[in-house]
């Protein structure tokens, strides 16, 4: 989905005009309207400015053109549900709500993701602890927030 439909269509799903919407972000009726018809595009501080105001994450307002993972426990972000917030309530979209929220990570080391992974996650094909340990360790090595930890 392109820029121009996915603010229609978060206008539309608030049930607000083009002035209604110009009103709660501070720009002009037509701003928005060239929005919808794809003239411009909101610049980088309205895209947070609309974030914060609709609670939708940037990506989703980009159209999701990447594919969001969770850079602690790897979790696939596809709805902005998951996305973590910061203590001021906008989008940090690079976590999970579970491993981050309002500032603060819930794992403050590798083994104690490792141990709930261990207890949590499904083991349908009956691998043995330690491989699958390794397996969940390598794959977490390669996220951001591991990588120089």
């Amino acid at each position: 989905m392109e820029v121009k439909d996915v603010l229609k269509n978060l206008r539309e799903k608030n049930s607000l005009t083009q002035e209604e919407m110009a009103q709660r972000v501070n720009v002009t009726r037509q701003a928005v309207s060239r929005w919808e018809t794809g003239e411009t595009q909101p610049n980088t501080e309205m895209l947070k400015v609309l974030s914060r105001e609709f609670s939708v994450s940037i990506n989703t307002l980009l159209g999701a053109p990447r594919t969001l993972f969770c850079q602690c426990c790897g979790m696939p972000l596809s709805e902005d549900s998951l996305i973590s917030r910061e203590g001021d309530g906008n989008f940090n979209e690079d976590y999970c709500k579970w491993c981050y929220d309002g500032g603060k990570f819930a794992y403050d080391s590798k083994d104690t993701l490792l141990d709930f992974l261990m207890q949590n996650m499904p083991n349908p094909q009956g691998q043995a602890d330690d491989e699958r340990r390794r397996a969940y360790d390598g794959m977490l090595s390669q996220l951001k927030y591991w990588k120089n930890r």
